[in-house]
C-alpha cells in the first residue's frame, strides 16, 4: 500500500518530468487555485530562465527527495545544477496531491561572520515587528553599554526575503545588522511577512501592506527602548526597501534620515523587461525569447489604462495583483523623496545590472542633486548586495559566499553616528 509520501514524491516525479520538458503550461496544473492564481505558467517561464540564465543555463535536473522532517504537508527538494552553479526548487505537495508552493533555492555553504564583525560588542534579542496574526519576527542588535546610541531599521528587497535578506550561502541584512552594531548604531531587522505568511495575504495586497505597517512598528519599537536616541531613529531599505523608504518617511516625519541602498528609481514594470533581456542575452534561445516576450506583455498591460482592479494577476509580471501594480504606478519615489526635508544617504553599485547608474541613480540625481543633506555615492566594484568585484556581475556572483563590503558599512555607520 502506498504511503502519503509515495504519494507525494510520485507526483513531485510528474512534475520534475514535466519541468525538464519545460512544459510550463501543464506544470501549472499541478498547483493548488491559490498558487496557480499567483503563478501562472508564463510567470514560471521568466522565473526558470532567468535562474538557469543566471547560472549559465544548461540545467540539468536531478531527483527529487522529501526535505528533512515529518512535516505536513510534504516537503521536497529537486535539485538542479548548471554551467555555472547550481539551485534547488523547493515545494510542497498535500493531501490532495497538488504543489503548495514552489521557491528556488541558491545552492551554497553556511554564513559566516565578516571580518568588519565584532561580536562582543554587541547582543541580539528576538523581537515582534507588527501586530494580530500578521505579525512577523525580527531580531534587535543593540551596541554593549548604555548610549544612548542612533538606530536604524533594515527594509529587504522585494521578494520573500527573510530578516537577513538571505541569497544562498549570503545574508547582506545580517552583514550590515553585525557591522553597524560593531560600531555602536542599534539595529533592527525582520521577516517580511511575504516570507514567514505567504499565503496569508489578502489578493489585493500592496507594496504599502508589505512593507509601511512593519517600518513604522519598527521605528515605534526602537523609539521606546531607553539605550536608543529616540531623536536618531533612520531607515535604511535595500532595492525596493530603498524605493518605499521615502513612502514610509513620508508617513511618519519624525524619521530621522533615510539611508538608500540599490533603491530602484525606474517603474519596476520597465526594469523587469530591462534585466529579463540582459540575462535572456547570455543564453539566448526560445525558451529565453519567450521569457521576454510573456514579460514585455505583462509590462505593457501594466503600463496601459487596460489595468483595472478586476484585471487577472495571472496576465501580470510575477502573478503580482493588479491592487500590487496600480498601487506601484501611482508611487514615484523620486519625487516623494524630494518633498521631505530629513537627510539622506544615496548608495549605488557600480556593477549593478539590476539597479544601474544610468536607469535609477540618474533620477535620484536630478531630483536631489542641489540639496546639501543629501549626499549620494557610487561604489564602483559593488554589485546589487554590495559584494565588490571586477567582473560584470551575474546572478552566479550571488550563489558564491560573500559579504557586503566593509568600505560601505563603514560609509554608513560614519553618516548615522555623526548625525
Amino acid at each position: 500500500m502506498r504511503t502519503d509520501e509515495d504519494n507525494a514524491l510520485a507526483r513531485v516525479q510528474r512534475f520534475a518530468t514535466l519541468l525538464r520538458a519545460e512544459r510550463f503550461a501543464e506544470i501549472v496544473e499541478f498547483f493548488t487555485p491559490a498558487l496557480r492564481g499567483a503563478v501562472s505558467s508564463d510567470a514560471l517561464r521568466l522565473a526558470w530562465t532567468a535562474e538557469a540564465a543566471g547560472r549559465g543555463g544548461e540545467p540539468e535536473i536531478g531527483e527529487p527527495s522529501r526535505a528533512d522532517g515529518d512535516t505536513s504537508p510534504v516537503r521536497v527538494r529537486i535539485p538542479v545544477k548548471c554551467a555555472d552553479g547550481g539551485f534547488t526548487v523547493v515545494t510542497s505537495v498535500g493531501d490532495d496531491g497538488l504543489l503548495r508552493g514552489l521557491r528556488f533555492e541558491a545552492d551554497g555553504g553556511s554564513w559566516r561572520p565578516p571580518r568588519y564583525a565584532e561580536p562582543e560588542r554587541f547582543t541580539e534579542q528576538d523581537i515582534v515587528v507588527g501586530h494580530g496574526p500578521l505579525a512577523v519576527p525580527g531580531t534587535l542588535s543593540m551596541p554593549v553599554g548604555t548610549g544612548p546610541w542612533p538606530a536604524v531599521v533594515l527594509l529587504g528587497g522585494g521578494g520573500a526575503f527573510d530578516r537577513d535578506e538571505s541569497v544562498g550561502p549570503n545574508k547582506p541584512l545580517k552583514d550590515l545588522a553585525w557591522g553597524l552594531a560593531s560600531q555602536q548604531v542599534a539595529v533592527l531587522r525582520f521577516d517580511k511577512i511575504t516570507f514567514t505568511q505567504p499565503g496569508s495575504l489578502p489578493s489585493g495586497f500592496t507594496m504599502a501592506d508589505e512593507y509601511l505597517p512593519y517600518a513604522l512598528d519598527a521605528v515605534r519599537l526602537l523609539r521606546e527602548r531607553q539605550e536608543v536616541d529616540s531623536d536618531r531613529v533612520h531607515l535604511l531599505g535595500h532595492s525596493m526597501g530603498g524605493k518605499v523608504a521615502p513612502r514610509a518617511a513620508a508617513a511618519d516625519p519624525s524619521i530621522a534620515g533615510l539611508v538608500l541602498l540599490a533603491a530602484d528609481a525606474q517603474p519596476m514594470h520597465e526594469a523587469a523587461v530591462r534585466v529579463v533581456r540582459h540575462l535572456a542575452a547570455r543564453t539566448p534561445g526560445p525558451d529565453a525569447d519567450e521569457a521576454v516576450a510573456a514579460l514585455t506583455r505583462q509590462a505593457a498591460l501594466v503600463a496601459g489604462p487596460e489595468l483595472v482592479p478586476g484585471t487577472p494577476s495571472e496576465l501580470l509580471p510575477f502573478g503580482l495583483s493588479a491592487a500590487y501594480w496600480l498601487d506601484l504606478r501611482a508611487y514615484d519615489p523620486v519625487a516623494t523623496a524630494a518633498g521631505l526635508t530629513c537627510p539622506m544617504l544615496i548608495l549605488q553599485g557600480g556593477r549593478d545590472y539590476q539597479v544601474t547608474v544610468a536607469d535609477d541613480l540618474t533620477r535620484w540625481q536630478r531630483a536631489l542633486a542641489d540639496r546639501p543633506e543629501v549626499a549620494v555615492r557610487v561604489h564602483p566594484d559593488a554589485n546589487h548586495f554590495f559584494f565588490s568585484g571586477r567582473d560584470p556581475s551575474t546572478p552566479a556572483e550571488y550563489t558564491r559566499p560573500d559579504h557586503v563590503d566593509a568600505s560601505v558599512v563603514g560609509e554608513i555607520a560614519s553618516w548615522l553616528t555623526r548625525r
